[in-house]
């Protein structure tokens, strides 16, 4: 069965889901969910708000239909989610979706990493945005080091998963490790990944005066590295990609700041209680839950689905100035998924 292709206002496709399992995570990071905010008695949501692994995966093939090709699972950290393996295998039986990658802070991967491999989990996305382990230790939000994270990272490459780092590089705070995390994960064979620190949700203080551009990153970077720019893979790909020219190894910036890739945003998000976001830094979202468990038809719902992407006509990072980000009530990460 071939997919319903549609496209929003600004003509850009239907390519990529992001699910979060769950709004809870064990760490506190501060630029997702500061722990000033969420304290220890933060009221998560109940396991009967969740979406059931038979819901999401229902709406998962509406938007296959569609011509959704990637899922990547998100939190919170997912990991917390319990037998996340099994929605993997429903996931997985989904006609149309060719890859789907989880991203996680790591710290449980030893308990469910074989598990989830078995499952037929191949990729995954590892949170880290520090070697130094009292920056590191800072950044979390719980004192925890980066060793229990670098070893299970070895780990899941010895299960055979893809594995790439994903590093948020705040001015004043971590910018100081952007050379040694590069040179560790070169060594490492790992894909790195550099993401601008972003103005997600309205709980973590940002300014452009904390941001570190992809230009500042790579001027940095090239004082003792060979880099090459790499094409991108397919249309939509976020990560403009850097090889080294002596380490089969790449490094990757995701600039939503300095330089938006609005344009070619084929995502779509669906948050842990069945909301439908067109955007990172949206306001509001569309709630496929309860028409879901009003008894509404698989018709039904893939009407709704189309109708919002159709009128999709967010660019945000295209339009972002200081004062967009401190007035604009946008969802946090930790709820609709990074």
């Amino acid at each position: 069965m071939s997919a319903l292709n549609i496209t929003d206002t600004l003509q850009r496709p239907l390519r990529d889901l992001r699910i979060s399992v769950t709004d809870r995570c064990n760490f506190r990071c501060t630029y997702c969910m500061p722990k000033e905010i969420f304290g220890d008695d933060y009221a998560f949501m109940p396991k009967s708000e969740l979406l059931s692994f038979e819901e999401i995966t229902r709406i998962a093939r509406l938007f296959a239909a569609f011509g959704v090709k990637k899922i990547r699972l998100t939190g919170g950290e997912p990991l917390l989610r319990r037998d996340l393996p099994d929605l993997i295998r429903m996931l997985n039986d989904i006609e149309g979706v060719e890859d789907i990658g989880l991203t996680t802070n790591a710290l449980l991967l030893k308990q469910h990493g074989q598990a989830l491999y078995d499952a037929g989990l191949r990729r995954l996305n590892v949170s880290l945005d520090a070697l130094s382990a009292d920056t590191f230790g800072k950044m979390n939000g719980r004192g925890i080091g980066p060793e229990r994270i670098l070893d299970n990272i070895t780990l899941a490459k010895s299960i055979g998963f893809h594995v790439k780092v994903n590093m948020v590089v705040q001015k004043g705070v971590n910018d100081h490790e952007v050379v040694p995390m590069a040179a560790y994960f070169k060594k490492q064979g790992i894909t790195l990944r550099f993401i601008e620190f972003m103005d997600v949700g309205t709980d973590n203080g940002w300014s452009f005066k904390q941001v570190v551009t992809k230009k500042d990153m790579l001027t940095l970077l090239q004082e003792t590295e060979q880099l090459e720019p790499v094409g991108a893979d397919y249309f939509g790909e976020v990560a403009g990609r850097y090889r080294y020219r002596d380490a089969d190894a790449e490094i990757g910036f995701i600039t939503s700041v300095s330089e938006s890739f609005c344009s070619s945003c084929t995502r779509a998000r669906l948050s842990s209680e069945g909301k439908f976001y067109t955007c990172l830094f949206a306001t509001e979202g569309f709630d496929l839950r309860s028409m879901l468990r009003n008894g509404a038809t698989d018709e039904e719902m893939a009407g709704a689905v189309q109708a919002v992407w159709e009128k999709r006509r967010d660019r945000y990072s295209d339009e972002r100035t200081e004062q967009t980000a401190k007035s604009r009530k946008k969802i946090g990460m930790s709820y609709i998924g990074g």
